[in-house]
């Protein structure tokens, strides 16, 4: 796997809607969507050290 550009930012797609918009739309409708999520969006799912192999 290559690296990772230092600048670049996770898209969360949270609803149906934004999942079409991303996939379909033009990029200048869909870069809308590269955005930071409210705290009260984010849910933590794990914590601690992974386990599974990389």
């Amino acid at each position: 796997m290559g690296a990772i550009h230092p600048k670049a930012m996770p898209v969360l797609l949270t609803t149906p809607d934004e999942m079409d918009t991303w996939l379909e739309a033009p990029w200048e409708v869909a870069r809308e969507l590269q955005r930071p999520l409210p705290d009260e969006d984010m849910l933590i799912v794990s914590k601690g050290n992974r386990k599974d192999p990389n």
